[in-house]
């Protein structure tokens, strides 16, 4: 791997003292830097992406696997092998897209979300209001599908509002639940692309990854709070999960009240 020559840092202009030291006593770069070449890009491939002590595939197999112990080290500042959550959220998104897109046509919701017409009266005017509701339900689970990943962004704080509400008490400041959050949706993101795959052949399987998303989600709360009883956790998580359901009603109605008493003003 080629070098650039210098003998100060390449980030800093700090002074290096010599070969033997491997990063910057100022600001941390890795000294010498290198020149980015093929073997410098297979390099940092491997070490941020492959490695299964470090990097994506290792938080990802942490999360999965052992999701309340991966959290708690975050939060207690061991962070050195993890990839930051936010990164994580926004790769497994990417992947969610990229594989709707491919495999479904772009739906991600598949049969989520959906909204027929009603029955009528004799002045019809049932129909007219079920017509206006499917269209404007129908536009919002368009938006939804087209812009997945910052859907899930700007849901992320109201989910992290209702279980920082539920698990009052245990510590944790809103930051930091914002965090725990970030977690949870990206094991939701890799369940929903593992159904993506297999919906072809299964089609109850995004049913399935719903329910097995909050359950995952369970069951990381109850392992990162291990100094509490389970069943407490739990209960907990549950109780913030419902009440982010609630809220996640809330807003939508009023985004089609809204939607609607516009365009029946117009």
């Amino acid at each position: 791997m080629t070098t650039l020559a210098s003998g100060d840092c390449a980030n800093c202009d700090r002074a290096i003292a010599g070969p033997e030291q491997k990063f910057c006593p100022a600001c941390g770069q890795p000294t010498p830097a290198h020149r980015i070449d093929w073997h410098f890009l297979g390099h940092e491939l491997e070490h941020s992406v492959l490695h299964m002590d470090r990097g994506i595939f290792y938080s990802l197999k942490e999360l999965m696997l052992r999701p309340g112990h991966l959290m708690r080290d975050y939060i207690e500042g061991r962070r050195a092998n993890q990839v930051k959550p936010l990164l994580l959220l926004m790769i497994t998104a990417a992947a969610v897209v990229f594989l709707s897109k491919y495999l479904l046509a772009g739906d991600v919701l598949g049969s989520a979300f959906v909204v027929t017409g009603a029955g009528t009266d004799a002045a019809g005017a049932d129909v007219k209001f079920d017509a206006l509701m499917a269209e404007i339900f129908t536009a919002v689970r368009g938006w939804i599908n087209a812009h997945y990943a910052a859907a899930a962004l700007l849901l992320l704080p109201m989910e992290a509002a209702a279980l920082r509400l539920a698990f009052r008490g245990m510590g944790l400041n809103y930051p930091e639940w914002l965090v725990l959050t970030a977690y949870i949706t990206v094991q939701a993101f890799v369940i929903t692309a593992v159904t993506i795959v297999v919906r072809h052949w299964l089609p109850q399987a995004q049913a399935w990854g719903i329910w097995l998303s909050i359950v995952y989600a369970l069951f990381s709360l109850a392992q990162f709070f291990k100094s509490y009883p389970r069943w407490q956790s739990v209960l907990r998580g549950i109780f913030g999960f419902v009440l982010y359901f609630l809220m996640q009603t809330v807003l939508i109605l009023a985004l089609v009240l809204g939607v609607y008493l516009i365009t029946r003003g117009g």
